[in-house]
């Protein structure tokens, strides 16, 4: 049987309840479709019970059981957009504070046509 990840088992409490919520959530998306999870897992080409443990909130599920699931629901853009750029706002705030305080104008022979 492998080692559980480091990774996995040192998550933090709200990071745990986060991938809970997921689990549940698609769940849900599969019951209000009414998939049973037995079709649900064929079409994600994976097992009855890996479906069980993402639906449950295993951290352990690797990141493609999730996509393939997102994907099934024909929800991948989702995916992408979890951490874009546009929408990182600490990242944003960091890259706005090294830009330059003050910007020099072009001297003439920069303005030589």
């Amino acid at each position: 049987m492998p080692r559980a990840s480091r990774a996995a088992t040192g998550l933090p409490p709200q990071s745990q309840r986060a991938i809970a919520q997921l689990g549940r959530d698609i769940a849900l998306a599969r019951r209000r479709r009414k998939l049973p999870q037995r079709l649900m897992a064929e079409r994600m080409l994976v097992s009855v019970q890996t479906l069980q443990r993402l639906e449950a909130g295993d951290p352990t599920v690797g990141l493609a059981v999730l996509a393939s699931a997102l994907h099934v629901f024909g929800m991948t853009g989702r995916l992408a957009g979890l951490a874009a750029p546009d929408t990182d706002r600490a990242g944003i705030s960091e890259d706005l504070a090294r830009l330059p305080r003050t910007t020099h104008a072009a001297g003439d022979d920069d303005l030589d046509f």
